[in-house]
């Protein structure tokens, strides 16, 4: 039997995002767990958020996978205030879905065992580093060099220890 384990990550990804998270599913898989993922292997029946709440109750561990999914080449950050800064030309800001803070909240609210990768240029909640008790981790990649493939696997062996721990308890 395969221990559950909810990945908050977007439904809609380009190839390369595809790509990362498939190396996820993997590892996942190869640890006998059982990814479960909101709009990928379940639908909600009720509000979203609930249903997010409702899978998580039965999980024991959770992933959360910071990928792009809105970028923007002009803004202010903090307007009308003494720390308001302009995007510099030529440079971007990157958004992941709003998904994700919430289901790390939903998450870190029950205390399951949490991993966090994120792509370059994500940044802000969950993917701060020093904001919960997580270390956030670079998003795998197809072009890792087997050092950064050992590493994420012995990252996946730790937290797949604290998720076997967590549902056996």
């Amino acid at each position: 039997m395969k221990i559950p384990v909810f990945v908050s990550s977007p439904t809609l990804l380009n190839i390369d995002q595809e790509t990362s998270m498939n190396i996820v599913l993997e590892a996942i898989n190869r640890f006998e767990l059982e990814p479960r993922t909101l709009g990928r292997s379940d639908y909600p029946t009720e509000l979203p958020l609930r249903e997010v709440y409702v899978i998580s109750k039965h999980c024991a561990g959770g992933i959360i996978l910071g990928f792009e999914q809105f970028e923007t080449s002009s803004g202010t950050w903090k307007r009308g205030t003494k720390k308001e800064d302009v995007v510099k030309v030529g440079s971007t800001v990157k958004f992941p879905t709003p998904w994700n803070h919430l289901e790390s909240g939903v998450l870190y609210t029950l205390g399951l065992p949490i991993l966090v990768f994120k792509e370059d240029g994500i940044s802000g909640g969950v993917f701060d580093r020093g904001v919960t008790d997580v270390f956030v981790h670079k998003m795998p990649t197809h072009n890792m060099s087997s050092d950064e493939k050992r590493a994420l696997s012995g990252v996946f062996l730790k937290w797949q220890s604290k998720v076997r721990e967590f549902y056996y308890k």
